[in-house]
């Protein structure tokens, strides 16, 4: 059985693993310090089952939904197997959401349950479920501190599997009613202009999604037997349409193993453990990897600097144009292969196929920057309301600009105005409870992305920006914020920043240092290192002043960037100026900068 024949998630997962039994199917590190641990394709299956016959008993009906609240952990996996194997849909939230977040979602799914992990997620979670007045019951992975019962049954996980009969037959036999058509989950997008609307993804949308994605792959040779397996290393949240499609279900529809990464700050020793083939990741921690590097490098200076940017400078003019290289050069491009590529490929645990990017536009530069060094990066494109990858470059025509061609069985199209349009068993079923946004969003089969772009002639697409985020000016010309907030961030100097000149006369911005390299500044120059002196030293705004200028000389007269402010703190989740996803959330910030950035003009 395939993505292409499967009429249902579950059904193509228990295919996958009755095929592979005994054999690992995800990896995690249930003890700190102790080395991954293994759960079999079989128990997995097993316990999906039993969490399936127990939410039937509880009085989940075909339909309902059920919250799921986790860190990435083999939990996740069951609980959302376990659930679509009930006939319900799963509805996943961020494990970063407070307590009102998880009251909105939790309101307007009409979740009937939920499943948490920690006592520190169920503190934020059970308060909602208590006052949503739709939730019946609550399953925990670990016991919840609790000083009293609560007017709502919680239920812990391992009584719950203990007291369970449900058997992989029944499940089988159950799932069979379940179609390509029917919704999968209900996942809520992170926000980034206001309130998350909760999108309908059917398990035909991710399906196509895997079937697409195998067809990429397959074109680096894809490991799919009995014994010879990808490896996954899963980092990004799976409360996220990219991470929950690419990087759980492709990987179970190709027998793939996963491994769930401790943290972020975990994720070099992760991936030096697991020694990843695949990664999905965000551009996010490119543009950080990019910056340690680089800084580390420097400091290094020497031998180890003249090599590693030789290496980079041939590396992007054999990308650009292998012919290219001269003899001599082929034969120091070969040499710096050993020297410098070699020991950077390791770091990723030195047997990776390729990274796909998506969730967020790549720089070129950055991507350039990786490809020079011996990685092979896919960009691709996407959004929740497409399963979510619409397109993604392919490993034999890598075109770091683009975002590929359209995957397999998807029709996109550019409309007049020049906004991106999506057709195909990915689209999603609407907006959930909201036929007016549905409407407006699916126009006669066709998704309006939102997004502005082009299709070169080798069918590429291209993505300009999005339509609602273009900034326009009061001469009425257009400036798209996000290439000009990638340039700024690739300065030393930047960690974060936001244009802003809607209806104004020019672009100006609010910038957030890069953190180490604002420390040291602080140190070398005698200054408290604390952000809101910082933003208001002169100094340290001359210093940021020659970054704006050198990334003012590669913009036109429209997007330069004329003045600009420092912020007072790091964008973050925690402060909700960004998403999980680790995009800025432009409302927000604004609201908060206001004032200041109507003084800039």
């Amino acid at each position: 059985m395939t993505a292409e024949t499967a009429r249902n998630l579950v059904e193509m997962f228990l295919d996958q693993a009755d095929r592979r039994g005994d054999r690992p199917c995800v990896w995690s590190k249930p003890d700190k310090g102790k080395p991954f641990k293994p759960v079999s394709w079989r128990s997995v299956a097993e316990q999906a089952a039993k969490l399936a016959a127990a939410l039937k008993a509880m009085g989940i009906q075909p339909g309902d939904r059920v919250a799921l609240v986790s860190e990435s952990r083999p939990e996740w996996l069951i609980a959302d197997l376990g659930i679509m194997a009930a006939g319900a849909v799963t509805v996943p939230t961020y494990t970063t959401n407070t307590e009102r977040d998880h009251d909105h979602i939790l309101r307007d799914s009409g979740a009937r349950g939920a499943i948490v992990s920690t006592a520190r997620l169920a503190r934020e979670l059970l308060p909602a479920a208590m006052d949503a007045g739709s939730v019946d019951f609550v399953i925990a992975m670990e016991p919840p501190k609790l000083a009293q019962s609560l007017d709502l049954d919680v239920h812990l996980w391992k009584d719950v599997l203990a007291g369970s009969t449900g058997t992989v037959a029944e499940t089988r036999a159950a799932i069979a009613a379940t179609t390509r058509d029917n919704l999968a989950c209900l996942i809520y997008t992170s926000g980034t202009g206001g309130a998350p609307k909760g999108v309908m993804i059917s398990h035909g949308a991710i399906l196509h999604n895997c079937a697409g994605a195998r067809e990429v792959i397959a074109e680096l040779g894809l490991d799919d037997g009995l014994d010879r397996t990808e490896v996954f290393l899963s980092f990004l949240p799976l409360s996220h349409a990219y991470e929950h499609s690419g990087g759980q279900f492709f990987p179970l529809s190709i027998g793939a193993q996963i491994y769930y990464a401790e943290s972020i700050d975990k994720l070099a020793a992760n991936m030096a453990e697991c020694r990843p083939t695949i990664m999905t990741v965000v551009p996010r921690l490119f543009e950080m990897l990019r910056t340690r590097v680089t800084r580390a490098i420097e400091e290094q200076g020497g031998t180890r600097a003249r090599l590693f940017h030789k290496a980079l400078a041939l590396g992007e003019k054999r990308f650009i144009d292998r012919r290219s290289l001269s003899l001599a050069e082929l034969l120091q491009n070969r040499v710096l292969d050993r020297l410098v590529r070699r020991k950077v490929q390791q770091r990723f645990g030195g047997r990776v196929k390729a990274l796909v990017s998506g969730g967020a536009p790549l720089n070129s530069d950055v991507g350039l920057f990786f490809h020079a060094l011996g990685l092979r990066l896919l960009q691709g494109y996407g959004q929740t309301e497409s399963g979510p990858v619409v397109s993604v470059n392919r490993p034999g025509l890598v075109k770091i600009h683009t975002v590929g061609p359209p995957m397999k069985a998807t029709e996109v199209r550019i409309a007049e105005d020049g906004e991106i349009l999506i057709r195909g068993e990915l689209v999603m079923k609407g907006y959930w409870r909201d036929e007016a946004a549905t409407a407006r969003t699916i126009i006669d089969g066709w998704l309006d992305t939102g997004d502005i772009g082009i299709i070169d002639d080798d069918g590429h697409l291209q993505i300009t920006d999005r339509k609602k985020d273009i900034i326009v000016n009061d001469k009425g010309d257009n400036v798209a914020p996000a290439r000009v907030e990638g340039l700024l961030t690739l300065e030393p100097e930047i960690g974060q920043a936001m244009l802003y000149g809607d209806r104004r006369p020019h672009m100006v911005a609010l910038l957030v240092p890069d953190m180490e390299w604002a420390a040291k500044w602080a140190a070398e120059n005698g200054k408290p290192a604390d952000m809101p002196s910082l933003s208001a030293d002169p100094a340290f705004h001359s210093v940021m002043d020659k970054a704006v200028s050198r990334v003012n000389q590669r913009l036109s007269s429209t997007e330069k960037v004329r003045r600009f402010a420092v912020a007072t703190a790091p964008f973050s989740i925690d402060n909700e100026q960004m998403t999980p996803t680790m995009k800025i959330r432009r409302h927000v910030i604004v609201r908060r900068y206001k004032d200041v950035l109507d003084a800039l003009y």
